[in-house]
């Protein structure tokens, strides 16, 4: 019998079925797309999740990050990483990188929908297969987490974002946030002549009218050629009522997600992954929720701080003054994210 079935075969997923064939468990995948999966998403990857990728035995390559810069046209404050760069990867390579150590693994992946999940006492069967427990890793707007009746709807409008590649050499070895009234703009180099910017905002408008609320950085992006076609998501504030029902846990941001203003995605995917199969492999599937909670507070605590001051109209620039005149607080704040 299977151990450990996966439904998604994203960073989240993958990272679980790593994790649990380096455990001696059989993993098998179940993802209906072919990799590797393009996605929305700003592409930088935090120290700590270079780090988790690492412990897996995945190393991505791109270009190396080594700090976050904050300007709001007028000031900028900047904070280099401490204990070791991040990474800045094309989702894609990143998505390659991880399918192929669960390859070398020896985990299956299955090219199909999961569908209709039952469960009993000792198994659960979904996608045609019956496993011991089903890792739920179907990404930010999870069916199986609807399914199972753990959705928990969020009131008041989502912040969505952006993102489009733009093929020129990067001009900063670092994350650049860019604010204004509207959003933020993340500026990341993913390699040596591509630049990923993505835009997180609550006002559902064109990707070029976003833009245009940064002067400075519209006019480095001025020309355009060969810019890649603009990917989307959103709403990305998720809420789940809890992290497991029954042989089912939920990992990843089918778990629930914050938003991606501190850039934590691939680390909480890595982290939580972890938490859930070493759970289950110390026979101990009831402590996943507090492993959860735990290994998510501070991101959670940190971001929906940030969150909060962002969501008013001028808090972007009052945000970046506060780290221009407070450098060590930036620091200090960049360094907790890692």
């Amino acid at each position: 019998m299977i151990d450990v079935l996966v439904a998604g075969g994203g960073p989240a997923g993958l990272a679980a079925a790593i994790r649990a064939a380096s455990a001696g468990l059989e993993a098998v995948v179940v993802e209906p797309r072919t990799a590797p999966v393009d996605k929305a998403c700003g592409e930088g990857i935090m120290p700590g999740g270079v780090a988790a990728l690492r412990d897996l035995g995945v190393r991505v390559g791109g270009h190396e990050l080594r700090g976050i810069r904050y300007t709001d046209g007028l000031r900028s404050a900047e904070a280099a990483f401490r204990g070791g760069p991040g990474a800045g990867v094309r989702r894609t390579e990143l998505h390659a990188a991880l399918h192929e150590r669960a390859a070398a693994l020896g985990v299956r992946v299955v090219t199909r929908k999961v569908g209709e999940v039952r469960q009993d006492e000792r198994t659960v069967t979904a996608a045609g297969l019956t496993a011991r427990w089903l890792i739920a890793a179907d990404g930010l707007h999870s069916p199986l987490r609807r399914a199972l009746g753990l959705d928990h709807p969020v009131p008041g409008p989502g912040r969505y974002g952006l993102r489009r590649h733009y093929p020129l050499a990067p001009w900063t070895d670092h994350v650049e946030v860019h604010w204004s009234r509207h959003g933020e703009a993340y500026v990341t180099p993913v390699g040596e002549r591509l630049v990923g910017v993505a835009v997180l905002s609550r006002d559902r408008r064109p990707y070029d009218r976003h833009l245009a609320a940064f002067p400075a950085l519209a006019a480095r992006l001025a020309d355009g050629r060969g810019a890649t076609p603009v990917r989307g998501a959103g709403p990305l504030r998720q809420r789940a009522l809890g992290r497991r029902a029954g042989r089912v846990l939920l990992v990843g941001d089918a778990a629930g997600y914050v938003d991606a203003l501190t850039g934590e995605g691939i680390a909480l995917a890595v982290a939580t992954a972890t938490a859930a199969v070493d759970c289950l492999s110390a026979g101990r599937p009831e402590d996943y929720p507090r492993r959860w909670a735990r290994v998510t507070r501070r991101y959670r605590l940190l971001t929906a701080a940030l969150l909060g001051a962002a969501g008013h109209p001028s808090s972007g620039r009052l945000i970046v003054a506060a780290a221009h005149r407070a450098p060590a607080v930036f620091r200090t704040a960049v360094r907790a994210l890692q």
